[in-house]
């Protein structure tokens, strides 16, 4: 499949249009109504190999490809975006990105994101990167991910900085909270990750995937839940999301693979409202935190082990887990995580 292809398989045994259920599916590379009709109007969907007009109703099993224009030109913009910057070099610098803020430009997200404020607090001392929309780019969080994320300054330090993570130099921990309990309490996953056929939104386990190794281990019990720490071996596109809906723990907040009615279904009838609330009005985001990083400078062989505070929105979370859901209530979620830097 070419980079600029999404490939989908229709799973449903109702039929609908086509062009319905491309918006329904609201991928980001397709921005718009409007511009899902132009693709179909240029032949550039396909179902089942064909062109089809946009009222093509869809059948189960229905193979669409769509071939979407080369991504544009963004022409990167300056802009004045506040950034935690938690530390700075002349090689590289580390941010604590805060939920919400996506990492680079991309259909449908031309500015707003970390690149341009990047670009307006670092001014030319960037990396080129790998891509000329990514300056500085090392590597990425989700959108709804908070936490800790390197930005190379020069591109001596990109390139040492992307043989480290292919060489699973740098270390990096973050912090979780589940939906239902792990068992073992410790353990280590391990799958091949890919992109769903049957929503192109999704990646999931499949054989034809990329290695995926994450380590984890439960720092503190909940009835229903649990706070979970995670060491990642390597970095495929939402692997922890992945693995844990994959082992049935999947992580609070997490819409694309753990739905409201997922976790309703965990809950008792009389907490069920309670989630609901704490869902749309203070955990709008997966429950996932890139806490910690650990590795050498690659220019200056430093040492570098930096933490980010959990965010007020996780903070709450956790609260309100300790007011409805505690078991030991001796063992405080935040003691804890300042302990579990010092082992594991």
């Amino acid at each position: 499949m070419q980079k600029n292809n999404i490939r989908i398989i229709f799973d449903s045994d109702e039929a609908i249009r086509l062009d319905k259920h491309l918006a329904n599916l609201r991928l980001q590379e397709l921005v718009s109504r409007s511009f899902i009709e132009s693709l179909i109007a240029e032949d550039k969907v396909l179902v089942n190999n064909i062109p089809v007009k946009k009222s093509f109703l869809l059948s189960k099993g229905d193979k669409i490809e769509i071939f979407l224009p080369e991504p544009p030109d963004f022409h990167m913009q300056a802009e004045d975006i506040p950034l935690d910057v938690v530390y700075e070099d002349d090689d590289l610098a580390v941010i604590n990105k805060a939920a919400g803020m996506i990492v680079h430009p991309g259909h449908g997200n031309p500015n707003g994101t970390m690149v341009n404020a990047i670009l307006h607090r670092f001014a030319g001392n960037l990396s080129s990167g790998r891509d000329p929309n990514r300056p500085g780019i090392v590597h990425r969080l989700d959108r709804g991910t908070s936490g800790l994320i390197i930005i190379a300054k020069t591109d001596q330090a990109q390139v040492e900085l992307n043989h480290m993570f292919a060489r699973r130099e740098i270390e990096k921990t973050y912090l979780a909270i589940s939906c239902g309990i792990p068992d073992p309490s410790e353990d280590t996953i391990r799958t091949h990750i890919g992109r769903s056929l049957n929503n192109p939104r999704q990646m999931c386990v499949a054989d034809d995937g990329k290695l995926a190794i994450s380590h984890y281990k439960v720092i503190k019990y909940y009835h229903y839940f649990a706070l979970v720490k995670v060491k990642l071996e390597t970095g495929r596109m939402h692997q922890i999301r992945v693995h844990f809906a994959h082992r049935h723990f999947p992580i609070l907040g997490d819409l694309l693979y753990n739905s409201r009615q997922q976790v309703h279904a965990l809950l008792p009838q009389n907490m069920k409202r309670k989630a609901t609330e704490l869902l749309t009005t203070h955990l709008q985001r997966q429950a996932l935190h890139a806490w910690r990083l650990k590795f050498v400078q690659p220019i200056t062989a430093k040492l570098i082990d930096l933490e980010a505070p959990l965010p007020d929105d996780m903070i709450y979370t956790l609260d309100w887990l300790e007011k409805y859901f505690a078991i030991d209530t001796d063992q405080h979620p935040y003691n804890i995580i300042l302990e579990e830097n010092k082992q594991w």
